[in-house]
């Protein structure tokens, strides 16, 4: 089976507390004069403590348009993503020579060359590596990119794979749209990447081992989730429709898949959730009917950090293995939604 050889978060340099993001967001997304109540208790029901972004506050008045913001997100993502691949390979004891498979994933800007491809050469991979840029899959595609390489390494046991989620979210936030879906996005939302190192059967390795995936689609709720792409950017389409949509299917879908394995939610010792916000974890909790303390490590990554889009789950695997210490041979359960609306399962074994 695929095991996960190592896991490295990386965020930008510029840390600010909510509050600062708040009035950030006030200065440019509300009229002059307008009541920002509704924007102060948005920001602190999202119980975000602190975030990080690619550029100071006062730079995004600056940014003229999509192309601009485009360029920065280019830019900044080659950046910070050699900086988490080369931590995980690092951590994992690996070359980037050693590397086969290299998926990059993002929701939050375009490239051609891809992103991936820029770093080939950065990072001194091998000119034969195989490269899967992917767009589109936004919040699942932690748990779906982690996925995808167990897949791979299924069929080829002695490769080393590796995957790239950069999120750099507050590049797509809409000055002067004052919009609820925008105003919730800028409260959740934050900058940053992962990356993780995934080995074949064949290669003899520690860490958490990948026993199977399930993918589920959910019918007519396209609109739920996703962007509207204009001369603007990106412009966030978020329904409060979301942890409706989490409570009618997720439950179900949780069980049959660990059924299929002889297991009950109350056998995974360990639950690396995505953190889609306040609402949709206090949904995951009610209908898994999770015990206290099931997501603390998810609520304090969406403290710390924000909602970092595919980015987030990584940190959350990385935090429970660096900080939680599961017991060998204990099952966990990796687990994130996103556009589609979709679900993303990953059964592991510590």
């Amino acid at each position: 089976m695929t095991r996960i050889a190592a896991v490295h978060g990386a965020l930008p340099p510029h840390r600010h507390t909510q509050r600062e993001v708040t009035d950030m967001v006030a200065r440019t997304c509300l009229p002059p004069g307008a009541d920002r109540r509704v924007l102060d208790r948005l920001h602190e029901n999202a119980r975000v403590r602190t975030r990080h972004t690619v550029l100071p506050l006062d730079g995004y008045r600056d940014l003229d348009g999509f192309g601009a913001s485009n360029d920065v997100f280019i830019r900044s993502a080659v950046d910070l993503g050699a900086q988490a691949v080369r931590g995980a390979l690092r951590a994992a004891g690996l070359r980037p020579t050693d590397v086969d498979l290299l998926m990059f994933t993002s929701v939050t800007g375009i490239a051609a060359p891809s992103v991936d491809a820029r770093l080939v050469t950065r990072l001194g991979m091998r000119s034969d590596v195989k490269r899967l840029p992917v767009f589109g899959l936004g919040c699942v595609a932690g748990a779906a990119g982690t996925a995808r390489l167990h897949d791979y390494l299924l069929g080829r046991p002695d490769d080393v794979a590796v995957l790239l989620s950069v999120e750099l979210c507050s590049l797509t936030f809409q000055c002067h749209d004052a919009s609820p879906a925008n105003l919730v996005a800028t409260a959740l939302f934050g900058d940053g990447a992962a990356a993780v190192v995934a080995l074949g059967g064949r290669r003899a390795v520690s860490g958490p081992e990948i026993m199977a995936t399930r993918s589920r689609m959910y019918p007519d709720t396209e609109h739920v989730m996703g962007w509207d792409i204009g001369s603007t950017g990106f412009t966030v389409v978020l329904d409060p429709a979301v942890p409706d949509v989490v409570r009618r299917y997720l439950a179900d879908d949780v069980r049959e898949f660990l059924d299929e394995h002889g297991l009950k939610p109350k056998d995974i010792a360990h639950w690396v959730c995505h953190p889609g916000g306040p609402k949709v974890l206090e949904t995951v909790t009610e209908v898994l009917d999770l015990p206290d303390g099931a997501l603390d490590v998810t609520w304090r990554s969406l403290a710390d950090v924000g909602n970092l889009s595919s980015s987030s789950v990584l940190h959350v695997l990385r935090d429970t293995i660096e900080q939680r210490r599961p017991e060998p041979g204990t099952p966990g359960l990796l687990l994130a939604m996103g556009p589609g609306f979709c679900c993303e399962l990953v059964l592991l074994r510590w």
